[in-house]
């Protein structure tokens, strides 16, 4: 008599109805809910910066050099006499791309590589993570700088420099989550009815990875957000005259006293993005959190 074997329940249904669960649970938080508000302002900002922005951010205006904030300079002007808000809507380009574009890299090149450590083992995985160790052994913001200043300053090249220090920690969390998955009973009932492993990985594995994925891609855009803002207070990213936070910053470090605007609010977007993308992460760490039952 040839026995049934029941076919697992997809995997990608399963994930669909924890992401829609979790998805209440996080509209129910205003915490989160308010900094996604933010987050997309801000993305609004970037993406129609110029109907936003009510000035050119590059003309200079020399009978203008570091006025207060008026009637039509909003937030003052900087030591050439550009408008400080105009520059502060257009620099939100570059935080953004240096907050999206590092993780999407990191991503790409980490999740393949940690679902193949992750779930077929062996010595690939003992070579990658003794080498992902060592980077890890190295401070996350000391990479990028590292990568910038041999790459060279620009904005592409600190976009690339924050993508490469932030593999390391993209890379051991597609591993843990694919060794976690592997042992589960929905994986074994797939393998037991003759799926294949690059079935197995798509149908089963990737999905289940994407919750805490999402997260910790959240929480690295805020630490990318900081990096890029260093590197160009450092001159390793963005370069003048093109508006950057960070290097608002390191042009208004020197006028401190006497017009202080100019770092005041370059100084207010960053501490409003990081708090936001990181008030938004830990709602979608809780509401992603099978134990939550609020």
């Amino acid at each position: 008599m040839a026995v049934v074997v029941p076919l697992p329940s997809a995997a990608m249904p399963r994930a669909k109805n924890r992401l829609r669960a979790a998805a209440e649970r996080l509209l129910r938080r205003p915490a989160s809910v308010t900094a996604g508000v933010v987050i997309l302002l801000f993305v609004a900002l970037a993406v129609f910066a110029p109907w936003f922005a009510p000035l050119d951010p590059l003309h200079s205006d020399f009978l203008m050099v570091r006025k207060g904030p008026s009637a039509l300079h909003w937030l003052g002007t900087d030591e050439v006499g550009r408008d400080v808000l105009s520059r502060l809507i257009w620099g939100t380009r570059a935080s953004l791309l240096a907050g999206i574009v590092p993780v999407l890299v990191a991503c790409a090149v980490s999740v393949p590589l940690g679902v193949i450590c992750g779930y077929a083992g062996g010595w690939i995985d003992a070579v990658v993570m003794r080498v992902t160790d060592a980077v890890l052994a190295v401070p996350f913001l000391i990479v990028a700088i590292a990568m910038a200043a041999f790459l060279g300053p620009s904005l592409h090249n600190s976009i690339l420099a924050i993508g490469v220090a932030a593999l390391p920690t993209f890379l051991r969390l597609a591993r843990a989550a694919a060794m976690a998955i592997r042992t589960e009973d929905y994986v074994d009932a797939a393998r037991v009815v003759g799926a294949s492993p690059l079935r197995i990985v798509f149908r089963h594995v990737l999905p289940n990875m994407l919750p805490p994925l999402f997260v910790q891609a959240s929480i690295t855009a805020a630490a990318a957000v900081i990096a890029e803002a260093s590197l160009s207070f450092l001159g390793l990213g963005q370069q003048p005259p093109s508006p950057s936070w960070g290097s608002m910053l390191n042009a208004a470090q020197q006028y401190m006293v006497d017009a202080p605007w100019m770092a005041v609010a370059p100084g207010a977007m960053i501490f409003v993005l990081v708090v936001a993308l990181n008030v938004f992460g830990d709602g979608v760490r809780d509401a992603l959190d099978t134990r939550q039952r609020r």
